[in-house]
């Protein structure tokens, strides 16, 4: 029963302010890439030829805001699947792919559903299209997720610069303990 148990986490690593602090880097860093992904693929749609200045607008807030919600919802089903209650110093990689597996399968999805069926929106000449989905919203899915998840993780100073050496590894309990 001793591999069934799960490893200690460091001091330095409990409590709720570690993993409370990486979610909210991982979600900053996912509004703050979204809002500039979203702004700079505008002409890769009709909209940006279609469009007044306000629904551009409206379409880059609407756009990252859902950007936001499906990360969120993605990570938090991951935390479920497969997190512990050592996330984020255990099981990181593992929530980070099946999260942004998450959120990609999701896109795909959602652009099919919005351009093929309910024709929400449509690409303009400018997207490169592969089996009816747009790249740049699949590179999107994987890009500034897997940035998210790199930049959250580095180890934060108390003044908030960061620090200059690694995380505290997890180590497995000796067995031979009092």
């Amino acid at each position: 029963m001793d591999s069934l148990r799960s490893r200690p986490i460091p001091d330095s690593l409990q409590g709720d302010s570690f993993w409370l602090a990486t979610m909210r880097r991982y979600l900053l860093a996912i509004l703050g890439g979204n809002l500039v992904w979203e702004t700079l693929h505008l002409p890769l749609y009709t909209i940006w030829t279609e469009g007044t200045a306000g629904e551009l607008i409206f379409a880059v807030v609407h756009c990252t805001g859902g950007d936001l919600l499906i990360a969120l919802s993605s990570l938090i089903l991951a935390l479920i699947f497969v997190g512990d209650a050592g996330w984020p110093a255990r099981k990181y990689r593992s929530v980070a792919v099946l999260a942004i597996s998450f959120g990609l399968g999701y896109t795909i999805f959602s652009e099919w559903l919005n351009t093929a069926v309910r024709e929400s929106w449509a690409y303009s000449d400018l997207m490169p299209v592969v089996f009816g989905t747009g790249v740049s919203p699949v590179v999107q899915w994987v890009a500034i997720p897997l940035a998210g998840f790199w930049w959250a993780r580095r180890p934060m100073r108390i003044d908030g610069r960061p620090e200059t050496h690694s995380l505290p590894t997890v180590t497995r309990r000796s067995k031979t303990h009092a």
